[in-house]
């Protein structure tokens, strides 16, 4: 049964100055050297402004040694006199310490973004461990996986540039605005207009693109949830002659993340032109009255010029600066908004301060009146009760559909029920912890899961502190030994991450192997034989029986011939019980089950 659709999640910002708070209250920690950074951001700023009236001075000077008005070049700076040599001094001294701040606000700057998206990687993986089944069944793995990798990674990116950039943009607008008011009114109120226009055209630009980034991250996480699917169904793609259409799928996301990226990026980049064409009047325009004053007013320094126009300059960077900045922030809020909607995903409720309850467990399991469905109005579970005494073997057979793996999946608490109870000894699940529940089972599941590392490392993760013999012993049990010896490095054999350098039914071997050292009181066993030839099926059989010796042990079965010594056989239909008994007293009824029995041995 899919249970995955789309989840409810925004397609915009509802708050885009919200978003930006929030993911700055991650700085919290470190405000203060956020703060100091800030300082020196201003500081480097502040340095900055003076360049250009040292360099109109130094031009001035080198005009007056030139003409021979003045060997020395001395000229006027605020009241103080000062030589040719003591104005490039000045010079050389504040481009030093511009550089030498930048370079500490930019250290301090890395450090604090570095934590910031270490914290935010610890508390993704955090919520991860705490989100339910039902998140996952909504949304795509290579979707979770892009929101914990390229969305982070954008942020971290971002905001190491972002932040310095606010202040010292800011900085150096405001100080070259007023310095230059305060040198000539009637030339700065052309730089105003300037500044006022670029700002407006930013904003605008700003605004438009806000939409394209979002797109642009939501369609990179189709990507990779695509990209994630084909590559592990990668052998299905091929048997099934899929590869046109999965190139088909691939290349109409593609299309999208071109389409978004394509406009975002235009978008935000038009801007740099727009305001690069406003500076350039404003240029022209203060070339044409400087060069009038200079002929009509003789005491108009020719350095005066040079320096409303160098100033006309630096005030367009940072407003070109802040331009760029605000387009980045709207891909940093895009990506943020995506990480702070998983957050804030509803986790399992906290049960840490459950005591565990039971200090034995003896595996007597009953479902009473329970009632489950993953999505509303679609009833799974309907009214199903059962009692499973300790120690016997149950088996769970059905059509595709009729609820098994439900059953099992309620009975671990991966899925809450609607109604009802389920008890383990006479205590009901809900009261204990789930990490309590799960602890009493083994499990092996139809899918065998294999990560990196050796195969002991991966049988085990059962029981990690387990002595080799134990390891070797469940291995021997498991009829996994004798494979394991063909190996290279035998039990130090290093497996793929998917497990594919060894055959499928190796690895369900391991996995069984695993689950004989885990050692629990109850077992799940999903179609555990699946993936086996017969020979094996019949040898993991014989380990099976003595591994479900005085253990109460659940199989979920498809091959029915693999259930025929069980205790007590639940027929699954429709979500609910429809016969139970052992094989014979099913047989004899001549019910649903013996129609799904003699239809495998059918000639």
């Amino acid at each position: 049964m899919n249970r995955r659709h789309s989840a409810h999640e925004p397609v915009k910002a509802n708050d885009f100055w919200g978003t930006l708070g929030r993911l700055l209250n991650y700085l919290s920690k470190d405000k203060w050297i956020v703060l100091s950074a800030a300082l020196f951001s201003v500081i480097t700023a502040l340095i900055t402004v003076f360049t250009p009236i040292l360099s109109g001075k130094l031009l001035t000077s080198i005009e007056l040694i030139w003409s021979g008005a003045d060997a020395q070049g001395v000229i006027d700076l605020f009241g103080i006199s000062l030589n040719f040599n003591e104005v490039l001094i000045g010079l050389i001294v504040t481009a030093s310490l511009s550089f030498v701040f930048g370079l500490m606000q930019g250290y301090m700057l890395i450090g604090v973004t570095q934590r910031l998206t270490y914290k935010m990687r610890s508390d993704l993986a955090d919520k991860i461990n705490t989100l339910p089944l039902n998140f996952f069944d909504k949304h795509k793995v290579g979707d979770v996986l892009s929101r914990v990798t390229n969305d982070v990674d954008i942020i971290n990116q971002t905001l190491t540039q972002s932040i310095s950039e606010i202040f010292r943009s800011f900085t150096l607008v405001v100080s070259i605005l007023i310095i230059m008011y305060i040198m000539r009114w009637d030339l700065a109120v052309i730089t105003t207009i300037a500044v006022i226009l670029s700002l407006f055209v930013a904003s605008k630009f700003v605004k438009l693109s806000q939409k394209y980034f979002r797109q642009a991250a939501k369609n990179t996480g189709d990507m990779n949830g695509h990209i994630e699917e084909i590559y592990h169904g990668h052998l299905v793609v091929k048997v099934f002659n899929h590869q046109t259409q999965a190139k088909h799928e691939f290349d109409e996301i593609n299309d999208r993340i071109f389409e978004t990226s394509w406009k975002s990026q235009f978008v935000s980049s038009i801007m740099i032109p727009i305001q690069f064409f406003f500076t350039n009047l404003s240029f022209i325009a203060i070339a044409i009255i400087g060069g009038y004053l200079l002929i009509t007013d003789p005491s108009f320094e020719v350095g005066f010029i040079m320096t409303f126009i160098m100033y006309s300059r630096q005030v367009s960077m940072p407003i070109q600066s802040i331009g760029q900045t605000a387009s980045v922030l709207q891909q940093t809020a895009a990506s943020a908004e995506r990480i702070f909607f998983m957050m804030d995903a509803t986790s399992e409720p906290d049960e840490s301060d459950k005591p565990n309850i039971l200090t034995k467990v003896n595996g007597h399991v009953e479902f009473k009146n329970v009632h489950f469905r993953y999505v509303e109005d679609t009833p799974v579970i309907q009214g199903l009760s059962a009692e499973i005494k300790p120690g016997q073997m149950v088996a769970i057979v059905g059509p595709t559909g009729a609820g098994k793996t439900t059953l099992v999946n309620l009975l671990m608490r991966f899925y809450e029920i609607d109604s009802g109870s389920i008890l383990i000894d006479g205590v009901d699940i809900k009261d204990m912890k789930r990490e309590e529940v799960r602890s009493y089972f083994g499990m092996v599941l139809q899918d065998s899961w294999i990560f990196e590392g050796t195969v002991l490392d991966n049988i085990k993760y059962g029981n990690e502190d387990a002595a080799f013999e134990a390891v070797e012993q469940a291995a021997k049990a498991a009829q996994t030994d004798h494979f394991i010896h063909s190996l290279a490095d035998n039990y130090n054999f290093r497996l793929s991450e998917d497990g594919l350098n060894i055959s499928q039914g190796q690895r369900q071997l391991i996995t069984i192997s695993r689950a004989m050292l885990a050692d629990k009181p109850m077992l799940i066993l999903d179609e555990a034989t699946s993936s086996v030839d017969t020979r094996t099926e019949v040898l993991i059989q014989k380990a099976m029986d003595h591994l479900m010796k005085g253990r109460t042990a659940f199989v979920i079965a498809h091959r029915l011939s693999t259930i025929r010594n069980a205790d007590i056989i639940f027929v699954v239909k429709n979500g609910n019980i429809i016969e139970q008994g052992n094989h014979e007293e099913l047989i004899k009824k001549d019910g649903f089950y013996a129609q799904l029995y003699n239809s495998q041995f059918e000639s």
